[in-house]
């Protein structure tokens, strides 16, 4: 095979490796790491086995030769074979050259038990032990031992026994290995498919996950069940369901905000449809007073004005809106240290002299509540609800104003902190239930036929809200018949002494 077909062969194993699932990756893991550990400890054992057999044949060798040994110093030569198969030979050695006594119990070829005589080292206890083939009979294992002064005595031993030994050890290892690597791999692939069961849910419900429509929906049912695995499977499980809970609730609010957008969007251009067909009407109607009846035109002219002045204040109001949804980029407040009770006073003031068919009583201690605001935007707010007690309560109506401070020490003095508290009430009809939770909604209001006999585009509240807790405070409103109540918070910041 070329070098260019192994690697396309290479790459082809590795894309079919990616794509199997992890329980079979891990599977043939094990296997592949159990084939290392079995084939270290068959080698090891092998090999153990082996060196024991020689060792024992060497022995049984050392053993026979002691008979032997006698045999050839009474006799010359060996007279007997003490085993079928083995080979017994007695040399006369003097110097490099070995000369065979006869009679031999030899092979044909006796070229290794010869060497193996001429190899022998001098010495009464010396001993010589060696592995040879010999020609025409197999493997041998030779042990060569002096007799007397130059007679050298020298044993062959077969070790087809041996290793035929050695063989079927190695066969019984591969076979058992084999079969124990085989039960391995399938029972592990099965443990494993079932303690990897909780992931495959896991990944399952995501791909339920990407194959939903997320664009109209702001909830996700799907869930990681079970209570299979061990502890970490249990944690990577509440993490999962934790985030698909952060992603539900993400999704609930962007339907929200784009419902909210949506709504903002039909409710702004239906409010400056009104004024701008006014506009239009009013210029039409100023024009054919310019030609034809003088006297009309200023008249027509200031309801042009009037009507492009409302709609100034309604544009306004959502770019103060739009400013404050924005706060983390552009804040639009001026803070300064200013007398919330002052500005209370001073907003009563302008109440009174634009709204005089209502009573209007202002409760506010001696002592100024100061804090760190935007007069002008806590001004408007002041407005925003005091005109709305106004517009939506009949001519005689009571309206209450109040300015205190609760917490720890006094306002305006050392070491004070706590909350400025400002309420405006009234004891009208009050707020149906079912609109009390949608009154800071923009452009919301109560009045269902949006009718503007009474003035007010539905922003004055969203705008004190957003007003409010753009000063770190906030406001709630409480409503029954006979009796509607506006409460605002705001943090007094600690005086230093």
């Amino acid at each position: 095979m070329s070098g260019s077909g192994t690697r396309g062969a290479l790459r082809r194993l590795r894309g079919a490796y990616r794509r199997t699932r992890l329980g079979t990756r891990l599977a043939l893991g094990i296997g592949v790491l159990s084939l290392v550990v079995f084939a270290v400890v068959g080698t090891a054992l092998t090999t153990y086995m082996k060196d024991y057999l020689e060792r024992q044949l060497g022995e049984q060798m050392k053993l026979v030769q002691v008979t032997q040994s006698k045999d050839a110093q009474a006799h010359g030569t060996v007279q007997r074979r003490p085993y079928y198969g083995w080979f017994t030979a007695v040399y006369d050695v003097k110097g490099h050259t070995a000369v065979l006594r006869k009679p031999a119990d030899v092979p044909a070829d006796t070229a290794e038990l010869t060497a193996a005589a001429q190899a022998l080292p001098d010495g009464g206890d010396a001993h010589l032990l060696r592995t040879a083939h010999i020609a025409g009979e197999g493997t041998y294992k030779l042990r060569a031992c002096e007799v007397d002064p130059g007679v050298v005595l020298v044993t062959a031993a077969p070790m087809q026994d041996m290793q035929a030994t050695v063989r079927q050890l190695i066969t019984v290892q591969v076979v058992t290995f084999a079969l124990a690597l085989l039960g391995l791999v399938v029972l592990g692939r099965t443990v494993l498919r079932r303690g990897l069961k909780p992931f495959s849910d896991m990944a399952h419900t995501a791909r339920g996950i990407t194959s939903h429509n997320l664009t109209g929906s702001a909830r996700l049912e799907a869930r990681a069940g079970g209570g299979r695995g061990g502890p970490e499977v249990e944690e990577l499980r509440t993490a999962f369901n934790t985030m698909l809970e952060h992603i539900d609730d993400a999704l609930a609010v962007r339907t929200e905000a784009e419902q909210r957008l949506r709504r903002f969007v039909a409710d702004a251009s239906h409010e400056l449809r009104t004024p701008l067909m006014s506009v239009r009407g009013y210029a039409d109607l100023f024009q054919y007073a310019a030609a034809n009846e003088p006297e009309e035109r200023d008249k027509h002219l200031a309801r042009l004005r009037a009507e492009a002045a409302r709609m100034g204040v309604l544009l306004d109001d959502l770019l103060l809106l739009a400013r404050l949804d924005a706060a983390e980029v552009e804040t639009p407040l001026r803070l300064e240290d200013a007398d919330l009770a002052e500005l209370a006073r001073e907003a009563a003031d302008a109440f009174r002299a634009g709204r005089g068919e209502h009573v209007l009583s202002v409760t506010a201690g001696p002592d100024p509540v100061r804090l760190r605001l935007d007069p002008l935007r806590i001004r408007q707010v002041l407005d925003n609800l005091l005109t709305n007690a106004a517009m939506h309560t009949p001519a005689g109506t009571k309206v209450c104003l109040e300015v205190s401070a609760t917490g720890t020490g006094r306002p305006g003095r050392v070491g004070s902190s706590g909350t400025a508290v400002v309420r405006v009430s009234d004891s009208g009809p009050g707020i149906p239930a079912a609109d009390q939770e949608r009154v800071f909604d923009r452009f919301y209001r109560v009045d269902k036929a949006r009718s503007r006999d009474r003035g007010g585009s539905g922003l004055g509240l969203a705008v004190a809200r957003s007003l409010v807790r753009a000063h770190g405070g906030t406001i709630e409103m409480t409503s029954r018949p006979g009796s509607t109540a506006f409460t605002i918070r705001l943090p007094l910041p600690p005086s230093l002494p």
